[in-house]
């Protein structure tokens, strides 16, 4: 089951992977956030063995102009909606005695970065809020673990150089050249290498890790826990 809010990028995304796996897909359009595609998102896969929450992330704001909306639209967004998903099957998975949860969230909930304070908060909210769910349904084979992923690249990432660029009154090829340079490996992340985490999480393999939080960044994190 591939969920996406815009129907065209869901459509070409999960005709790739059709044509270079051979797995059967169903592809259900529409804003999580919203109460009837997160229903329908179930009624899709009730019994799902894996949930990977990967929400869209509130935009890029100066803290002085972020408003009480920005701050629930937010919440909504990236705490509210993946807890809805976890309460919907997880009960299923502790049944079946197995199941892997997974939720995106960011770098920015170990270390913030300025502009992000809205996805920051919600993310750690998330993440505080399912700790103990990591635990209560860990002697089911149920796991919850976080990714928080720093500078990879992707669409958002490319936005994000484009605005500094701006900001600074520098070329994008400047703005990309510096923020790779604070990052210890010099590069982005490759999307691949995400997947890659991702999927072993998903696995049986991964059955002795949950509640855990991993940063996946370059190195970019500097401390030693």
């Amino acid at each position: 089951m591939l969920n996406g809010r815009d129907k065209e990028i869901l459509g070409r995304t999960a005709t790739e992977l059709r044509q270079s796996t051979g797995v059967e897909i169903r592809e259900i359009p529409g804003d999580l956030d919203h109460p009837a595609t997160r229903a329908e998102l179930i009624a899709a896969c009730p019994d799902a063995d894996i949930l990977v929450n990967n929400n869209g992330g509130p935009p890029h704001k100066n803290f002085a102009e972020i408003s009480r909306e920005d701050v629930l639209k937010g919440v909504e967004s990236n705490m509210l909606t993946p807890i809805a998903l976890v309460q919907a099957l997880a009960p299923g998975m502790v049944e079946r005695k197995f199941g892997r949860i997974i939720n995106i969230t960011s770098s920015s909930v170990r270390a913030p970065i300025a502009g992000l304070d809205v996805s920051s908060g919600a993310r750690a909210g998330l993440t505080a809020f399912l700790a103990s769910a990591a635990r209560l349904f860990a002697r089911d084979n149920v796991t919850i673990n976080s990714i928080q992923p720093g500078s990879f690249e992707t669409d958002r990432q490319k936005a994000g150089l484009a605005r500094a660029a701006a900001q600074r009154n520098v070329s994008v090829d400047t703005a990309r050249g510096d923020s790779k340079a604070r990052i210890p490996v010099g590069r982005f992340g490759d999307p691949d290498e995400f997947g890659a985490l991702c999927a072993f999480l998903a696995s049986a393999h991964a059955g002795f890790i949950t509640g855990q939080n991993i940063l996946i960044d370059g190195g970019a994190f500097a401390g030693a826990f």
